[in-house]
Order: structure tokens, then sequence, then C-alpha cells
């Protein structure tokens, strides 16, 4: 049995992989950011689970210091976490900014990941085949430091890319800079059935169960183990390549700094 924390797990993709471990017997903590449907979340899994492998919390993650808080809570009431998966996204949302001036997919689908894990990985470390998988996407596009730091202004559908490209630019840095976790980015699957994919453009091409059983394949199957700071590509079911910009060095080193800078001047405040 394995414990297994899934950001954004009250919908989608999340709560379906989320149902899915915790049947296989698998403690599953979720997260939501509504109270009222994650407690409704949790009877569900419950009933197909033993209550004692379910659990879960509220957070805000488009709010920075919402997201360090939730980190404190699962570092002092677990001593281990084998698997993180960084399933939360926003793609449209009725603000476009959180209340630190950053754009809110930016924060959400990057920063958010970045920061929690983080703050997390001594617990995974002490895990024997600690894993974090991230969610990416195929739609990306080369990342803007200064849209970043909430000082230019795109669109939406710019900023869902360029959040989508740089968790998977992290997620290879975080694979080379930590040799014994195995960090894996993951596009789930073009329009999957979600309620985002609806919201965003009214249509789907796949159900929510391609997404969910490839992130419970990642999460589970040992042979995956040797593919860590890889991109796998559900829409062509294999591993397969990024944007160009997740292999440049240089643009890496420029994001992950922008990242650290941003996260302090934003704490200080």
């Amino acid at each position: 049995m394995k414990t297994i924390l899934i950001t954004g797990s009250t919908d989608g993709i999340g709560k379906l992989t989320a149902m899915k471990l915790a049947k296989a017997g698998h403690h599953v903590i979720i997260h939501g950011r509504n109270k009222k449907k994650l407690q409704t979340t949790i009877k569900e899994l419950v009933g197909v689970s033993d209550q004692s492998r379910v659990s879960g919390y509220v957070a805000d993650l488009s709010d920075l210091k919402s997201v360090e808080n939730f980190g404190i809570q699962i570092a002092t009431n677990y001593t281990k976490l084998d698997i993180l998966i960084n399933n939360a996204g926003v793609f449209r949302s009725p603000v476009s900014k959180n209340n630190q001036g950053l754009d809110i997919r930016l924060a959400v689908n990057y920063l958010a990941p970045f920061i929690l894990t983080n703050d997390l990985l001594p617990l995974i470390k002490k895990s024997e085949e600690p894993r974090i998988i991230n969610l990416s996407s195929a739609a990306q596009a080369s990342v803007s430091l200064k849209a970043l730091a909430g000082t230019e202004k795109i669109g939406i559908q710019e900023a869902y890319a360029q959040s989508k490209l740089a968790i998977t630019m992290w997620s290879f840095w975080l694979a080379n800079q930590e040799p014994n976790l195995n960090v894996i980015a993951v596009n789930p699957g073009s329009l999957l059935n979600t309620k985002m994919a609806m919201e965003a453009y009214g249509q789907f091409w796949a159900p929510v169960d391609k997404g969910a059983n490839i992130l419970v394949k990642l999460t589970t199957e040992p042979k995956k183990e040797n593919h860590s700071g890889q991109y796998f590509d559900n829409d062509k079911g294999d591993f397969n390549q990024a944007h160009l910009d997740a292999y440049n060095n240089i643009l890496i080193s420029s994001l992950i700094s922008e990242t650290e800078k941003i996260i302090k001047d934003k704490n200080d405040k």
C-alpha cells in the first residue's frame, strides 16, 4: 500500500484517478478548493475502500500562501509520501489574476506544484519508490518570464500553454537535481471529457478514463522507473518529445531562477 497525494481530485481526471487507486487499496490523500465537494468525494472514496485509507485537505492553489500552509499540513500529519500527483489545473477562471497579481493559470498550474513539491520533498525522499507525476499538456508555449512575474499580460490560451511548458521544464530539471526520484511530466490526453475541457472548448475527444488510466499506470507500474525526466504523451500512447524549450538548459535555468525569485518576493510581502 502506498500513500498518494493527488491535487485537484474532487473532479475529472484527479477524482477518477483517486477512485481507482483507492479501490486498489492505497492510502489516497485528496485535495480540493471547495470543502463541501471535498467531503462528498471523500464519502465516495470511502464507499469503495477502507475509511482509514482516505483523507482530504482544502487549499486554494491560486494563493501561494495557502499552498505553503497546505504543504505544512501534509508534512505535519504524515511521515512519508510515496507519490505526489500534481494534477490540479485551471484554464478559464472568473478572475485573471490571483491575490498576489500573478496570472491565475501560471499560479495554479505551475507555481503551486513547484512550491508544494519542494515543501514535501523531505517526505517524498523517505519512500522506497518515490514518484512525482506532473500534469502537462499537448498545449505548450515558450514561457515569458515577465508574464510569469505578472508584469506582462497574455491571453488565456497562451497563459495555459506557457504554464504547461513551465511545469514540463521544471520536471526535467527536478529529475536531474534529484536522481533518486522518479519525476515524469505527462499529457494525460487532449480534450478529455472533463469540466475544464468543456468550459474551455465545449467539446471532448476522449473519455476521462483515458487520462486516469495513464496516471494510475505511471504511478504504480514498476517498468516506468527508468523514465524519470521524460515526457509521456498520452495522445501518442508513449514517451515522446516535449516542446524544444524543455531541453534548453539555459532557458530552464532562467525559469527556475525567476520562479524562486517570484516565490521569495511574494512571501516577503
